[in-house]
């Protein structure tokens, strides 16, 4: 619409490095029980995480399991969704539209004069 209108636009683009494997398994289970999330819910979720193992592979020789007390499995349908809970605040500073998907936002904004510029990464 603001391309249609004649205006031009200032767009930042963030990508988490590594985002799912930071999600920190208390933290997360904070901000679901904030949530209004049920209790049976919040259990299944901490025991789906809970005692989670990583090891690495080498030619079919592995390393002992470490056990991991971040991150949520990317290749599930839960992971996704419990990574954008954990960073749904995200967007409670800053002062223009953002949009997320999973790992990656962006912030954008109108700008009409050079001053405008600055004021699209501006964070309240």
């Amino acid at each position: 619409m603001m391309l249609d209108e004649g205006s031009s636009i200032d767009i930042i683009y963030l990508d988490f490095q590594k985002a799912f494997d930071k999600v920190p398994h208390g933290r997360l289970l904070d901000k679901i029980r904030n949530a209004g999330i049920v209790d049976m819910i919040v259990d299944l979720i901490e025991n789906w995480l809970d005692e989670r193992l990583q090891r690495v592979g080498v030619n079919g020789v592995f390393s002992n399991g470490t056990e991991l007390s971040s991150g949520v499995a990317q290749g599930s349908i839960l992971g996704p969704l419990l990574f954008t809970i954990c960073i749904n605040v995200l967007e409670d500073n800053v002062a223009n539209r953002l949009l997320k998907y999973a790992d990656d936002s962006k912030i954008w904004g109108r700008v009409n004069t050079l001053d405008e510029r600055y004021v699209v990464c501006r964070v309240i």
